[in-house]
C-alpha cells in the first residue's frame, strides 16, 4: 500500500514538474518574442578601413565611432562584398552575391529597380518575424521600370521589396535627381513645377558645370559637369521641380531627423532601421557648423559630421531606453576615394591621414582596401567589448539576423555568423568571393587569389592601385596585409588550390 501510494505520489510530482517545465519554457518563449531585439544597420558611404580613430587613425577624431567600436566588436577582417556601392548594397538587402546580377553595378539615377520585388530581402523577413521596417538615406539600387514619372508615386522601390517606411534619395549626391522621395513620393514638389530627369542630352536652356563655370561653388574635376544645383554641377540632366531640390549642406540633419522620428515612433515594438550615411562621397557638403573641424578639408569635415550623428542617434535609443535591446551594426559600402570628380583639397589637406589604413588600393579596386572596411557590432550588455579576427561580410547579415529572430527563410549566399557577430565564436567564413568593377577574386582564409584581368594597374583620375595584371596575384594577408609580394610563381600548389575553390564558387549554380 505504502509502496503503490509512493509510486503514485511521484507520478503526479513528476507531470507537476513537466507542466510547470512547459509552462516555463513557455513563458520565456513569450518573453523572448516580446523581447526581440531591435535591429538598426548603419552604413557610411566611401569609409575608409583606416578612417576611424578605432581602426588606427590619428590624424582625424571619430569620438562618436571609436566609443561604438570599443564598446562593442570590432571586426579586423570584415568585408563589403564590393568596391561599389551599389553591388554591396545588392548584397547587404539579398544575402546574394552581386555577380549573380549582372545588373548589380553602380547605376544612374533613372536606372529600374534591380531588386527583383518576388525576391526574398532581409526587411521582408524581419516583418515576417514581427518587425516594423524602415530605411532612411542613401538607395541607389534603382527605382521602378524604367523611365519614371518623378511626378506621381515612383514604384517600385523600397516599399515593395519590404520596408514600411522609406525616406530616400535614388542614387547619390552627385547624381539627379536630387530631391528627397518618400514613401515613393517626391517631397515638396510642387505640382505646377513638374519636375524633369535624364541622362543622355541636356534640356534646352538649362546651365551645365561645363558651360557655366561661373555658376559654381565647388568646382568639378572630372565626370560632374552637368546640371547645376545648389551650385554643385552633377551627373545628369534636372529641369523644373525647384521647391523639391534638396540643400546640400542639410542632408545629414535631414536624414538624422527621419531616422530620430523613426526610432521615437517605432519603439513600442521590434523594430529594423536601414539608416544609410551619404557621407563622405562626393560632393562633400558639410553643414556649416562642422566646416573646418578635421583640419582636412570637407571630406575630412563630413566624416567628423557622420561621426556627431551616429553619436547623436545612439543618444536617442538610450533617451527613449532602447539601447540595451538594440543590435547596432555599422560599417560602409567600399573603400576610399579622395579625389572623386571634385575640387574640394581633399587632396592637399590629407596630410598624415591614411584613408585605407595599411591596407593596399581603395574604392574601385580588387586590392584589399576596396572591400575590407569598417565593421562593428554593438549591443549593450550582449555583446562583450573586444576584437575578433574573424572573416565575416555584409552578404552574411542576412543569415545571421534570420537566426537571431528565430526565421528559417534562406537566401542563396548568406551565411549564419551569428555566434562570430555576438563575440560567442571566433570562426568566421572560411571562403568569399569579392569584387572590384565587375571583376571577382577569392579570398579563402589569409590567402587572396586576383585573376589575370586586362585594364590600366592604376586609375588616373582618381590615383588607386585597381589590381589589373596581366598575370595571377597570390598573396598571404597574414605575413603581408600591405600585398606587396605575389607569391603565385614561388607557391604554385598554393595558386592552384585557390583556383579551384574559386572555380567551384563560381560556377556554383545554387
Amino acid at each position: 500500500m505504502k509502496i503503490t501510494y509512493i509510486l503514485k505520489y511521484s507520478v503526479v510530482l513528476l507531470l507537476m514538474s513537466l507542466m510547470a517545465c512547459k509552462e516555463d519554457t513557455s513563458a520565456k518563449a513569450a518573453v523572448k518574442e516580446i523581447n526581440k531585439p531591435n535591429i538598426v544597420i548603419i552604413y557610411a558611404d566611401d569609409l575608409g578601413y583606416g578612417e576611424l580613430g578605432a581602426y588606427g587613425a590619428t590624424a582625424l577624431k571619430t569620438p562618436n565611432l571609436d566609443q561604438l567600436a570599443n564598446g562593442g566588436l570590432r571586426f579586423t577582417n570584415g568585408y563589403a562584398s564590393s568596391a561599389t556601392c551599389t553591388p554591396s548594397r545588392y548584397a547587404l538587402l539579398t544575402g546574394v552575391y552581386p555577380w549573380r546580377n549582372k545588373e548589380a553595378k553602380i547605376l544612374p539615377g533613372t536606372a529600374p529597380l534591380i531588386i527583383d520585388t518576388a525576391q526574398t530581402t532581409l526587411p521582408k523577413m524581419l516583418k515576417k518575424q514581427g518587425y516594423t521596417t524602415g530605411i532612411v538615406g542613401k538607395w541607389h539600387l534603382g527605382l521602378g521600370t524604367g523611365n519614371v514619372n518623378w511626378n506621381t508615386k515612383i514604384s517600385p522601390g523600397p516599399n515593395e521589396i519590404g520596408f514600411d517606411f522609406s525616406t530616400i534619395l535614388a542614387a547619390t549626391q552627385d547624381r539627379v535627381p536630387t530631391v528627397y522621395i518618400k514613401n515613393g513620393h517626391v517631397v515638396n514638389l510642387d505640382p505646377n513645377d513638374p519636375i524633369e530627369v535624364r541622362y543622355d542630352k541636356n534640356f534646352e536652356g538649362e546651365p551645365t558645370g561645363y558651360d557655366s563655370p561661373e555658376l559654381l561653388k565647388m568646382k568639378w574635376d572630372h565626370g560632374h559637369a552637368n546640371s547645376i544645383v545648389n551650385g554643385i554641377s552633377r551627373i545628369g540632366f534636372v529641369k523644373g521641380g525647384e521647391a523639391a531640390k534638396w540643400v546640400d549642406e542639410d542632408m545629414a540633419d535631414y536624414f538624422f531627423a527621419e531616422a530620430k522620428h523613426y526610432v521615437k515612433t517605432h519603439k513600442e515594438a521590434p523594430f529594423f532601421l536601414y539608416y544609410a550615411l551619404q557621407q563622405p562621397h562626393v560632393p562633400r557638403t558639410p553643414h556649416p557648423r562642422f566646416v573646418g573641424k578635421s583640419g582636412m578639408g570637407p571630406r575630412g569635415d563630413v566624416i567628423v559630421e557622420a561621426d556627431w550623428m551616429v553619436g547623436e542617434f545612439i543618444k536617442t535609443l538610450a533617451a527613449e531606453g532602447l539601447l540595451e535591446n538594440t543590435l547596432i551594426i555599422f560599417s560602409s559600402d567600399n573603400g576610399p576615394v579622395v579625389n572623386d570628380g571634385y575640387k574640394d583639397d581633399a587632396v592637399e589637406k590629407l596630410g598624415n591621414h591614411k584613408p585605407a589604413g595599411v591596407l593596399r588600393g581603395g574604392k574601385y579596386s580588387l586590392f584589399d582596401a576596396g572591400t575590407r572596411v569598417p565593421f562593428i557590432c554593438y549591443w549593450k550588455e550582449t555583446i562583450a567589448p573586444g576584437t575578433s579576427d574573424a572573416l565575416v561580410s555584409q552578404l552574411d547579415l542576412y543569415a545571421s539576423l534570420a537566426a537571431l529572430v528565430g526565421s528559417d527563410q534562406k537566401t542563396r549566399d548568406s551565411e549564419n555568423l551569428l555566434d562570430v557577430l555576438l563575440g560567442k565564436s571566433d570562426k568566421g567564413r572560411d571562403e568569399i568571393v569579392l569584387e572590384a568593377s565587375s571583376k571577382t577574386l577569392l579570398r579563402k582564409g589569409d590567402w587572396v587569389m586576383i585573376p589575370p584581368y586586362k585594364g590600366p594597374a592604376v586609375s588616373t583620375q582618381v590615383a588607386i592601385e585597381l589590381g589589373n595584371d596581366t598575370a595571377y596575384q597570390l598573396y598571404n594577408l597574414k605575413d603581408d596585409v600591405q600585398q606587396k609580394h605575389n607569391l603565385a610563381t614561388s607557391n604554385t600548389a598554393k595558386l592552384e588550390e585557390m583556383k579551384q575553390a574559386f572555380k567551384r564558387l563560381r560556377e556554383d549554380k545554387g
